[in-house]
């Protein structure tokens, strides 16, 4: 009797130290709940911060109390950086009047951890392998939109939360060439904007439009950046580039990876392709 009386007090004890605001599922989550990347529900800084997948994520803000490194980005990104990427595109591209370093420093303010954790050298792995992809994505920032992407269906009608709207298109946009609706819906949640009714404003305001690559960045790729370059290409194209799927744009991504790096005097690390 005195065991099994032990026994109840010690799970009443766990019950009352769980917070109330936590439940053990794979997201679903109730209004204002963050789902963490480990499929908890919470609002604290380790449902809502790295790895969030769900809820009113912080967006890749650099949580309260979170670890980054003393890099700006800024002294990385230089003009003379920037300018030898889109320099390389056609007097006659549309991104030639639209991309800026103005206006990636001013979106980078919303996602703050980007490029600033670990050590420095970490940091221009980092810059150096977002930009690889920009540059990759965009023809050295000379497309907005993708070619024929209005040709194309991007429509997820199973997806419930982020619902097509009529005569709306969802093909890529941007330094990363956003996709989807889901992608549309949730990254215009977290960055003040109609995704979902007004996707064009990816390609009308380059403000945004950096803000959408950098808000897919810190969800789906800063998470794997540890694992080499060839896990940032998995975690963009994958299924499209990756296992022998098309060896030339992979190897395309590595070189302007590699080329960057020697830029800005970093090793590349290991573990390049996918």
């Amino acid at each position: 009797m005195g065991n099994k009386l032990l026994k109840m007090c010690i799970a009443f004890f766990i019950m009352t130290m769980v917070p109330k605001n936590v439940i053990a599922q794979n997201c679903g989550c109730a209004e204002g709940l963050c789902c963490s990347q480990y499929g908890y529900c919470g609002n604290s800084d380790a449902y809502c911060g790295t790895g969030c997948q769900q809820g009113p994520c912080f967006g890749g803000q650099n949580p309260p109390n979170s670890n980054t490194n003393d890099v700006n980005v800024a002294d990385i990104v230089t003009p003379q950086f920037f300018d030898s990427i889109i320099d390389q595109a056609d007097s006659s591209c549309a991104g030639k009047n639209f991309y800026s370093r103005d206006a990636f420093l001013d979106a980078l303010n919303s996602y703050n951890q980007f490029g600033r954790v670990g050590l420095v050298e970490d940091s221009k792995r980092e810059i150096a392998a977002a930009f690889a992809h920009f540059t990759h994505e965009t023809g050295h920032f000379c497309y907005i939109e993708e070619i024929d992407g209005a040709s194309k269906d991007y429509c997820d009608e199973s997806n419930t939360e982020y619902p097509c709207a009529t005569n709306k298109g969802y093909y890529g946009r941007g330094p990363i060439q956003l996709s989807w609706n889901y992608n549309y819906g949730a990254a215009g949640k977290d960055n003040g904007f109609d995704g979902l009714n007004s996707p064009e404003t990816v390609a009308n305001d380059p403000v945004v439009s950096f803000k959408t690559a950098l808000w897919y960045w810190m969800k789906h790729v800063h998470p794997v950046i540890n694992q080499g370059f060839g896990a940032t290409i998995r975690a963009i194209n994958g299924q499209l580039e990756c296992d022998g799927a098309n060896p030339n744009t992979v190897q395309a991504r590595v070189s302007y990876y590699t080329q960057y790096c020697s830029q800005l005097g970093v090793a590349p690390g290991d573990n390049l392709t996918c």
